[in-house]
């Protein structure tokens, strides 16, 4: 008799109302498991009830139920937790400048790379629910040491990149919000305490944090809709942006930018443990299809609402900005004082409203980094310790530097423009090390199962991320070209290069020969003998 089966009775349950019960408690998948870190403890799961169909349940657990609105609803949280990567400041800058120098002509792009974003996200999802571990975790599994800890630092080196564009981004907005009376290192330190509201808004469970970040969504959306509303762009031109491919030579940065900005390292990573929060035990094939296939739904809901957000936002700055002499010069500093003199005031103007959406967008993407951080963390490093530890250590490594950035480029707004572009190089450069582990494991049977992905979605999944990958090589050729002078620097530049490379090169030859741990021997006997 399995450890679920022993909950079960001894909470009074009968075969009777079984099926009440979606997803029994997972047995652990090795007697090891107390002494490892994981994404969220058995008390902390959401439990799937079925109480809508009664008559679906499959005992070995092979079969796929029926699809039920009450199950999608308690699925319903970790993709918009995820979606949040494609809102954070980064993304916002991106988004004003392509409206303001390019117009409506990327729109078309901007859907595209959204949908690319969904693949990858949709298959750290898979990797989550199939294997009952995260990514890093199973990064820990599958290479050496020394491979894992450069991964790990690669990984905490994208994630404080990101977390500095974040808190900037917050800090702007209080600055904005507060009519110029808090410097920006006061906003840092003002965002800074997000990390005690994220810990105490867990001790709450899941379902509480996710609905403060489904009000931080809907105020992003309700104020970058106002906004829409108030500057009314051009619908036939809106359309046609998005139907009809269009590029120029003028616009090709830009459009680097807008993929660029697609996929987000430690977004990869936090997905895969997220959708762990529900109950979902990896043994029964069909429950695992059923989960997956919820998933599915609810990211692509998420990621639709993120990109009418993101398009509000393009075709705002669009409307007001495209072939002015602003164009070339906005940027998150100064799009608010734009704004204002392009569109002035009225009862509630213009200038606040993009503060108070800049500022949910800053304050949900720097705790969902926290929240990335822990898992990366504890599933690299497998160091037992308490959360409210790890996240302070986490949030400790951003906001350190944050900081010292905010004193050392508060000075002016072309000191922060080109801090972005550093900040968006150096987490261009981390993108391998998160999508070729993720595309290595994801296709292989002795850790998916009969999970894995077919030929034919494994081509186009290689195929999105070489693409996503060489326009971010060309986003870091460009910027070398420009900023690297002298030859020491030169040196050290092509010496870094040659290792990456190498690295990448290492990761993509290992994965065509994975070695099978005891944990992959283990995936490999439950998809073989479901009935065990």
């Amino acid at each position: 008799m399995d450890s679920s089966e022993t909950r079960e009775e001894e909470s009074g349950s009968k075969d009777s109302n079984e099926t009440n019960r979606l997803l029994p408690i997972p047995s652990p998948p090795s007697s090891t498991e107390d002494d490892e870190e994981v994404a969220f403890d058995s008390r902390e799961k959401i439990l799937i009830v079925d109480a809508d169909s009664p008559t679906t349940l499959d005992v070995d657990g092979d079969q796929v139920p029926p699809f039920s609105w009450k199950k999608l609803w308690l699925f319903t949280g970790p993709g918009f937790l995820m979606s949040i990567a494609f809102l954070d400041p980064g993304n916002l800058e991106g988004d004003l400048q392509s409206g303001a120098i390019a117009g409506y002509s990327l729109l078309w792009l901007l859907m595209w790379a959204t949908l690319m974003g969904l693949l990858i996200q949709l298959l750290s999802a898979r990797v989550g629910v199939a294997t009952g571990r995260h990514l890093a975790e199973l990064c820990r599994e599958e290479y050496p040491n020394w491979a894992r800890f450069v991964l790990w630092f690669m990984a905490e080196v994208a994630l404080i990149g990101a977390d500095i564009q974040e808190v900037i981004g917050s800090a702007i907005a209080i600055q904005i919000l507060s009519h110029g009376v808090l410097p920006l290192w006061a906003g840092v330190i003002i965002t800074a305490l997000d990390c005690f509201i994220f810990l105490f808004l867990e001790n709450y469970g899941v379902r509480k944090l996710e609905a403060v970040f489904a009000v931080l969504i809907a105020t992003m959306a309700l104020s970058f809709a106002w906004m829409f509303g108030d500057t009314q762009p051009s619908g036939k031109e809106l359309l046609v942006g998005i139907l009809v491919p269009r590029l120029s030579s003028k616009t090709i940065r830009q459009a680097v930018g807008v993929v660029g900005c697609v996929i987000m390292p430690h977004n990869v990573f936090l997905h895969s443990a997220l959708v762990q929060s529900r109950n979902i035990d990896p043994k029964k094939k069909g429950r695992v299809q059923e989960a997956l296939n919820y998933y599915s739904i609810e990211s692509s809901v998420a990621l639709l609402v993120s990109f009418m957000i993101n398009l509000f936002l393009t075709t705002v700055f669009a409307k007001g900005f495209y072939g002015t002499k602003q164009a070339d010069s906005i940027g998150l500093v100064n799009a608010g004082r734009y704004l204002q003199e392009k569109y002035g005031g009225g009862y509630l103007p213009i200038l606040y409203i993009w503060g108070i959406g800049l500022l949910a967008a800053g304050q949900s993407s720097t705790i969902t980094g926290t929240y990335a951080g822990q898992f990366i963390m504890g599933g690299f490093l497998n160091l037992p310790m308490k959360k409210w530890l790890r996240a302070l250590i986490t949030r400790s490594c951003a906001i350190v530097p944050t900081m010292i950035v905010a004193l050392i480029f508060n000075t002016s707004e072309a000191s922060l423009d080109i801090l972005n572009e550093w900040l968006n190089v150096l987490q261009s450069i981390q993108i391998p090390f998160a999508l070729i582990p993720l595309l290595t494991l994801v296709s292989k049977e002795q850790v998916m199962g009969v999970f894995r992905i077919g030929p034919v979605l494994e081509r186009l999944a290689w195929t999105v991320a070489a693409l996503v990958m060489v326009i971010n090589g060309y986003l870091l050729l460009d910027f070398f070209v420009s900023e690297v002078k002298g030859l020491l620097f030169g040196f050290l530049v092509f010496t870094g290069t040659a290792a990456y490379v190498a690295f990448i090169i290492y990761l993509i030859m290992r994965g065509g020969d994975l070695s099978s741990n005891c944990f992959s021997l283990e995936m490999s006997k439950r998809y073989s003998n479901p009935g065990n």
